[in-house]
């Protein structure tokens, strides 16, 4: 697998970005270009995208993307062009400590019902990208403790699967 090291510095600018606009936001999808491809594309864009890195990549919002309540069933109908070497989603969930995983309901409404009014609920927004080469890094920030940015390659993982099938082909 290729050095991450791209891969993890814009899944970083795009939490910052995301940050920006606070907490309660829907799943938000990034489509990630070489920058240097998306100038060649974009050639007006030259100077107000920054391309110091010949290899750094670009997250463009995928405006039109409206999660539903399976964002993996969602992701399973995206298709990207050859021009796009990477995706990221930007999502916040909440979840409970473990002690608490009994208490839950069977049904997913009254669960997310349930947990959302948990008092020992945690708040977390998590940002996961993959890459064509196979690259995966997810970072999370919890609401209750805004200051550290956590991150590993395996962070989500069945999230990092769902957004690698959007690479998979129309044929496949």
């Amino acid at each position: 697998m290729a050095d991450s090291s791209r891969l993890v510095a814009c899944l970083m600018d795009v939490e910052r970005h995301v940050s920006s606009a606070g907490w309660d936001q829907p799943a938000r999808l990034f489509a990630l270009v070489t920058t240097s491809t998306l100038l060649e594309v974009e050639p007006q864009l030259r100077g107000r995208v920054p391309d110091g890195m010949p290899d750094a990549l670009t997250a463009i919002e995928q405006d039109e993307f409206h999660a539903t309540h399976d964002v993996v069933e969602r992701l399973s109908g995206i298709f990207w062009p050859d021009t796009v070497e990477g995706c990221a989603l930007a999502m916040e969930r909440a979840f409970l400590p473990s002690q608490y995983e009994a208490d839950v309901p069977d049904d997913a409404d009254e669960a997310a019902q349930f947990v959302a009014k948990h008092p020992h609920k945690t708040d977390v927004r998590v940002v996961v990208g993959v890459l064509r080469d196979g690259s995966r890094h997810g970072v999370a920030r919890l609401l209750s403790n805004p200051d550290d940015l956590l991150g590993a390659a395996d962070l989500v993982p069945g999230l990092a699967d769902a957004l690698a099938d959007t690479f998979r082909g129309e044929d496949a």
